[in-house]
């Protein structure tokens, strides 16, 4: 029995060891490509993890091309689509929870429905109506961001207040909070880790967003960092070099927000996966 044990234990780590290759190998050669010159990335050195000669003008390029503009974009989208859709899903979330009314079930349905819409098939509107109301090539973009972050979001709260009990208000009603006190005061608190949670995944869908900014914003001094990185080329070649320094870029602040904040997400996914 305690031979089976080892082997199986052992089997395991070595699924796990060869899952965690797999997934951590792209990232390894796309760092090893942006320290390469152009002619090793399609030569002889093509399939070398390390360089022969090795250089830093990938990095210097996308740096003179706007990169760190891109960034500063996307951080901008990305933290006000943050913090609005987090707010407005918040409050619809909470609704649905607590208030009983015909069709919750249905407008859960229809939430999730929404979620499941091409893109390509709300960013011709959306840009027809940007267009009349001026809107293009502004900071507005993160307006229809909500088509792709607010059903998610909406769906991860839900479990969280459905896992608060009823009892904390009904005491704190009893007590003399009103309304609005009882929200910010109990209730808020007791979801902060799925809130949290909530805006982190929200940020890094805005962050990854592609065709909704370079539909709407084609102006370069708004570009985010998807678009920034899908202009890296010339008329007939793509600037492997420079993409592979760019995506090393932008995915550091992404990977150290994760890192920081990876107890709470898990927290915050786990806590309401429970009814109590």
């Amino acid at each position: 029995m305690g031979k089976n044990s080892n082997r199986f234990r052992t089997m395991v780590s070595v699924l796990i060891s060869l899952y965690l290759v797999v997934i951590v190998f792209p990232f390894v050669w796309v760092m090893s490509a942006s320290f390469k010159p152009t002619q090793e990335i399609f030569g002889e050195g093509a399939f070398s993890i390390v360089s022969r000669n090795p250089t830093l003008e990938n990095y210097v390029n996308v740096l003179q091309n706007g990169i760190l503009q891109a960034m500063l974009n996307s951080f901008i989208v990305a933290g006000l689509t943050a913090v609005y859709v987090v707010l407005v899903a918040t409050l619809a979330s909470y609704a649905i929870s607590r208030f009983k009314f015909r069709g919750k079930n249905l407008l859960l349905g229809v939430i999730l429905a929404v979620s499941m819409f091409p893109q390509m098939i709300i960013v011709g509107p959306i840009y027809n109506l940007f267009m009349k109301l001026n809107l293009t090539n502004s900071y507005f973009v993160v307006l229809p961001y909500s088509t792709i972050t607010l059903p998610v979001a909406v769906f991860i709260l839900v479990t969280h207040f459905n896992k608060i009990p009823m009892a904390l208000e009904e005491s704190a009603t009893i007590d003399g909070a009103t309304s609005l006190q009882t929200l910010f005061r109990i209730i808020f608190p007791l979801a902060a880790p799925g809130i949290f949670t909530t805006a982190i995944i929200v940020f890094i869908a805005a962050w990854n967003e592609f065709l909704l900014t370079v539909t709407l914003n084609t102006n370069k001094s708004y570009h985010t960092v998807p678009v920034a990185i899908s202009f890296l080329r010339t008329q007939f070649t793509i600037l492997w070099g420079d993409v592979a320094a760019s995506t090393v870029i932008v995915t550091i602040p992404t990977l150290i927000v994760v890192l920081l904040f990876q107890k709470q997400i898990v927290a915050g996914l786990i806590s309401g996966a429970v009814k109590e």
